[in-house]
């Protein structure tokens, strides 16, 4: 698998694997292990489709340096400036956007930046901005340093279908603020953390099949996979 590099304007960084076919996922990283290291591409096997009828999918890979939860002000023309790259190569024909935590809130920022079709956001916070979620200090190394905040809390409703996903161990005062919107699930995990859950769904054999579903616009097996993994959806929901 080769990684090329499509736009290098630091803080953020986007990396494509080239491929066959009209989707296109694009996968943004968390804050990474390392906080003296630059967040590494996630999401590849899934992202690409690797070991599945769906391998050779295109991808990108969209990583922020300054950790800034989609704040950065090169985001945005870093992803017109790549996908404009990946269109000229071959038509893309839908879009799919997936991440954790931070990934996750910036995958649902994409789509109010990009014609996003679907989005996969696992642990997204409600709000990085320190004091908007009451007693929040998990990522308090980065979001004291936020630059000037364009995305003060996650937009929801921009994709034409969006699924968010939170494990309720330790992740309830991110997900309780998340409003029902049309066009969105909100699926919950009891007993898991926000750094279980996507071990556990990895471990389960489901993100690939997540992921194809999305792509689909399969929502009755999305959900499917997600029941068989123990994940509950959101009582209050608008009706799908």
């Amino acid at each position: 698998m080769r990684f090329e590099r499509l736009c290098d304007a630091p803080p953020v960084t986007v990396d494509f694997v080239d491929g066959a076919g009209g989707d296109l996922v694009i996968a943004f990283a968390s804050v990474g292990h390392d906080p003296g290291r630059a967040p590494s591409a996630e999401f590849v096997a899934t992202a690409t489709g690797r070991g599945t009828v769906a391998a050779g999918r295109r991808a990108l890979f969209v990583m922020d340096d300054s950790r800034s939860w989609a704040n950065a002000p090169g985001l945005a023309p870093a992803l017109h400036a790549a996908l404009a790259q990946v269109q000229a190569r071959a038509p893309v024909t839908r879009i799919a956007t997936i991440g954790l935590s931070m990934g996750a809130f910036s995958a649902l920022v994409a789509a109010r930046i990009l014609p996003v079709d679907v989005v996969l956001a696992f642990g997204p916070q409600w709000s990085a901005v320190p004091g908007v979620v009451p007693g929040e200090t998990r990522w308090a190394r980065w979001t004291a340093a936020l630059p000037p905040v364009i995305w003060p809390v996650a937009p929801v409703g921009a994709a034409r279908w969006t699924c968010l996903f939170h494990g309720m161990a330790d992740d309830l005062p991110q997900a309780q603020p998340f409003p029902p919107v049309p066009g969105v699930d909100h699926l919950l995990f009891p007993g898991l953390g926000h750094s279980d859950l996507v071990p556990h769904l990895k471990a389960r054999g489901a993100l690939a099949g997540m992921m194809q579903a999305a792509l689909a616009g399969d929502r009755r097996r999305l959900l499917r996979i997600v029941a068989g993994a123990g994940g509950v959806r959101r009582a209050g929901q608008p009706p799908g």
